[in-house]
């Protein structure tokens, strides 16, 4: 005889709640800088209209940022999400 198959949950995974993307990075970049993303944001606003890279290198070089992180805040907010 096969075993029954368990029911489905009304309830959604846990998984479907986890942050994915870049965003997954802003806890970490917020604890490991001591400064809200918010913070980073204005930076990049205030650096103009440059390329993704350019970006990213400026808050390497300038602010002390890894590059992961640096990628996620500039690829966030150049995607019009932050």
């Amino acid at each position: 005889m096969a075993a029954a198959k368990p029911a489905k949950s009304a309830v959604a995974p846990a998984s479907a709640d986890k942050v994915k993307g870049p965003a997954s990075y802003f806890p970490s970049i917020e604890k490991t800088y001591g400064k809200p993303v918010a913070h980073w944001f204005a930076i990049i606003d205030a650096l103009g209209a440059r390329k993704h890279m350019d970006l990213v290198a400026e808050l390497k070089s300038k602010h002390g940022l890894g590059h992961g992180h640096a990628n996620a805040l500039v690829a966030y907010r150049l995607a019009g999400k932050g």
